[in-house]
């Protein structure tokens, strides 16, 4: 009978990294540095690891992966609140590296059948520009507020400085992230069929590139993929009111503002759907995440079949 393959939890940190086999009670800490990836993997190898689970830690997971996929390793990132709510559901309450790495050991034991994402280099530098170019647009709404409310002459002189700073830079990232796309066949030819629906632009395209590559392979739940999917919240004779939640809030809410104007302006199909859920009492936010979920939907139909946006005849079928 084949051995079954062991699996490390890492717990990644900005200067070190954590390592627990749970499964053989094996310990290791390891500084971020090449010499400690080089340990880490002698290490694993020594020890007959296959695959690592870690979270994501704001880019510091980034080199490991890389270093252990190199090694062959099978990688896999989970959301940190999954780790943090499985830990709390099994009474672990300290919180310290090493514990950590053994809740994510334990996780990944628990977990075993976890999807693991295909890496995609390509896909993985449109990521981290697209990323960047949402933070920029995060800056650059925080900098409008502050010249918002009359501040001191040369405030307002700095403040429109460093917009028009911003303005520039967040051009130069578009341009970059058009020709990542642009020389990407497969990239290109996404982007266009997402490109196709009224209402959505360019960054909206790069969004799901980036943040969404499962969008049309998805047999069911696309919607839950970036939490505008509705969960019940029932018991017994109760029926409560049903919330979105978990999800890619990062790429909700990319697509909300466009979502907004392809719902109110742009799209036959989506304003119609909008203009009935409002005239049955539908509050606009809960109208408009409607409307995401059936965006995701058809965008999922459409990058499934390689077609272009192909309406039906009456805008409310």
């Amino acid at each position: 009978m084949p051995q079954k393959t062991r699996v490390v939890g890492l717990d990644v940190a900005k200067g070190k990294v954590d390592a627990c086999i749970r499964s053989a009670g094996l310990r290791l800490s390891v500084a971020s540095t090449p010499e400690g990836r080089a340990e880490l993997v002698a290490w694993l190898r020594a020890n007959r690891v296959g695959r690592a689970v870690m979270e994501a830690s704001g880019g510091y997971e980034r080199s490991w992966a890389e270093a252990l996929r190199a090694a062959g390793v099978t990688v896999r990132i989970v959301d940190p609140k999954r780790i943090r709510h499985f830990a709390k559901a099994a009474g672990r309450l300290a919180k310290n590296d090493p514990i950590d790495a053994d809740t994510i050991a334990w996780f990944a034991e628990a977990f075993p059948d976890g999807d693991v994402q295909p890496h995609d280099p390509a896909r993985e530098e449109v990521d981290r520009l697209v990323q960047a170019r949402a933070a920029l647009k995060e800056l650059e709404g925080r900098i409008a507020q502050q010249g918002e409310h009359g501040p001191p002459a040369i405030v307002a002189k700095a403040l429109g400085a460093i917009a028009k700073t911003m303005r520039a830079e967040l051009r130069k990232l578009e341009a970059a992230i058009a020709a990542k796309i642009k020389a990407n066949p497969g990239f290109a030819r996404r982007a266009e069929i997402v490109g196709s629906f009224p209402g959505l632009a360019d960054q909206t395209a790069a969004g799901v590139i980036a943040w969404l590559p499962e969008l049309g392979h998805v047999t069911d739940g696309a919607a839950a993929l970036i939490g505008a999917a509705p969960y019940d919240d029932d018991s017994g004779e109760r029926k409560g009111q049903r919330h979105i939640r978990g999800g890619r809030r990062k790429l909700r809410n990319l697509l909300y503002m466009p979502v907004m104007g392809a719902a109110t302006q742009h799209n036959p199909v989506l304003k119609a759907y909008y203009q009935r859920l409002r005239a049955r009492g539908k509050e606009p936010k809960v109208a408009l995440i409607a409307c995401m979920r059936k965006l995701i939907v058809i965008l999922n139909t459409m990058l499934a079949r390689d077609q272009t946006w192909n309406p039906p005849a009456r805008a409310d079928a």
